[in-house]
């Protein structure tokens, strides 16, 4: 009898694929669920039945945007007046090209005394000098989000900026904390080569997300670390004990502080694919990377040990730790 050896082939390759893609299907409680596909890496903002999506790149700029308003003490409506101009005039991205020499997020021209090419197109840089001209109008948080947007750009299409004035609303106050947990995103699980940790008791890429952090946000009380690395007062198997992890602290505990604390949770959760950021607690909630993100914030159950529970808990602190490998 002769043998087709290509359907041979043809059927070894389909029962490799099958097998493959058997072995890729997750199953609880003995149910299939289906192959273990990433979902696509986005971000939302839901504040009051109002979701915003962006993607990563849009939502480290407004995370910048607004993390900048709250470093300066600013209401959340100057951040919906700041983001609203950047959706106008970048989509929330940070470009390197614009009409005549307007860069940058916010399209700011060298050439009309914003700064530099380099400075223009520095999201920091950019965010701080838009609310300089901003604070400098008179009662622009009475005004309508278009003009007090108008009058710091000077805009050839000043109505336009009115189109984004519900989306930027929604991620000012997600971002700057005065809606808890209302921000999240969806990350795969970053990786990375195991770091040694450095002078301070942090690895490289922890030190990363402190020096990130003290950029946007000025100076922080932060902890969990410390020279030489840190022998006790974590859980077992603490990212803490390996330099990975840094405590951001919002002390006493106060409405304004939580409100604080819910700022740095949602800026650290929009740049966690950049800082390859793992795990964010805060509050009671807790966000991690990989395949739980796209759930978002979750309850988080405090240890049950010894000790003080508003800690235990993280009312008091921001808790971020970066992958290992």
């Amino acid at each position: 009898m002769a043998v087709n050896r290509g359907a041979v082939v043809a059927v070894g390759a389909f029962a490799a694929l099958a097998l493959a893609v058997g072995a890729a299907v997750s199953w609880i409680g003995g149910q299939g669920i289906g192959p273990l596909i990433p979902p696509r890496e986005k971000c939302e903002a839901t504040v009051n039945g109002v979701t915003v999506t962006l993607d990563p790149e849009q939502a480290e700029s407004a995370a910048v945007i607004a993390g900048i308003a709250v470093r300066r003490g600013l209401p959340a409506r100057a951040a919906t007046i700041a983001l609203a101009t950047a959706y106008q005039e970048s989509g929330l991205r940070n470009l390197a090209h614009g009409d005549r020499d307007s860069l940058g997020l916010f399209q700011q021209r060298p050439s009309q005394g914003w700064g530099t090419p380099a400075q223009v197109q520095d999201p920091h840089y950019a965010a701080a000098k838009f609310y300089d001209a901003l604070v400098k109008i008179k009662n622009y948080q009475q005004l309508a989000v278009t003009v007090a947007a108008d009058r710091v750009q000077r805009s050839a299409f000043p109505n336009a900026y009115a189109d984004h004035e519900d989306d930027a609303r929604v991620l000012a106050s997600a971002l700057t904390g005065q809606s808890k947990g209302a921000f999240s995103c969806t990350v795969d699980m970053p990786s990375g080569a195991v770091e040694p940790i450095g002078a301070n008791g942090l690895t490289p890429r922890a030190e990363a997300v402190r020096a990130d952090l003290a950029k946007t946000f000025g100076g922080l009380s932060t902890g969990g670390y410390a020279p030489g690395g840190i022998r006790s007062g974590h859980m077992e198997g603490s990212a803490h004990y390996d330099g990975r992890a840094v405590d951001i602290f919002v002390k006493p505990i106060s409405a304004a502080n939580t409100t604080r604390g819910w700022a740095l949770a949602q800026y650290l959760v929009a740049h966690a694919d950049r800082l390859k950021i793992r795990t964010i607690i805060f509050s009671d909630k807790i966000w991690t990377a990989g395949g739980r993100s796209d759930s978002g914030w979750r309850d988080y159950d405090a240890p049950d040990r010894a000790g003080n529970r508003d800690t235990l808990r993280h009312l008091d602190h921001v808790h971020v730790d970066v992958v290992e490998d």
